[in-house]
């Protein structure tokens, strides 16, 4: 992940190890090397704290872009998390996954930074991810096309909805995780996409898509 200037500065404010390019980046991301590193931050260690910030720096940026409209503001947010996962890093308890607490602690973060954010219109272009399909251009204008669609879509949805598709399609988490991120019964989760993916519905209904248009993109 590329560490702006502005990022930096923040970081060093906060009496945090600043990553720069070109640090470690293991391949690796099981549970048994995340609980070790997390030990380690734990202990104060700044070298295990810039491997799990490029081990998870890249995965929130993306995260917390979809919810987030200005760039500067996302990465004030990711430095809080990352400030967070530092200074508490010892009360992590192992019980599940590091990236459920940490997405927990993220989640947390944006509907903050959403709150104090001024209201601004959806641009459904800015949260649609890049395709990388070189060899047919008119699948890479119909892809792009269909994800603007949906990403259109997705911003109608409350944040709390829109959390919970997003975590669940996109970053394959468990409703039980997901309650677990967001501090709520497992049931409001399933409530929640229950009405999100009634909402989607119809919202693709209306720009001529069908459900299935949306299950292929789903886990294209």
């Amino acid at each position: 992940m590329t560490v702006t200037a502005s990022s930096s500065q923040r970081l060093r404010k906060s009496s945090l190890p600043v990553p720069t390019d070109g640090g470690p980046q293991p391949a690796s991301t099981s549970d048994d090397d995340d609980f070790t590193l997390i030990r380690r931050v734990a202990a104060n260690d700044r070298q295990a704290f810039e491997i799990l910030y490029y081990r998870y720096g890249r995965r929130l940026y993306g995260y917390l872009s979809k919810f987030l409209r200005q760039p500067e503001t996302v990465e004030e947010v990711l430095d809080d998390v990352m400030f967070v996962v530092w200074q508490k890093a010892g009360r992590f308890d192992y019980t599940s996954r590091l990236s459920t607490w940490i997405f927990g602690i993220a989640y947390h973060k944006m509907l903050k930074a959403l709150a104090r954010a001024p209201k601004a219109p959806a641009d459904p272009g800015s949260a649609a991810p890049e395709c990388s399909d070189q060899g047919d251009p008119e699948g890479i204008i119909e892809r792009q096309e269909l994800r603007q669609t949906l990403a259109g879509a997705l911003q109608a949805l409350s944040p709390e909805q829109r959390a919970v598709v997003e975590l669940t399609f996109y970053h394959e988490y468990s409703y039980q995780e997901i309650a677990a991120m967001t501090k709520c019964p497992v049931n409001t989760v399933k409530t929640r996409m229950f009405h999100a993916r009634r909402r989607l519905a119809q919202l693709l209904v209306g720009l001529g898509l069908s459900r299935s248009t949306m299950g292929q993109e789903e886990s294209a």
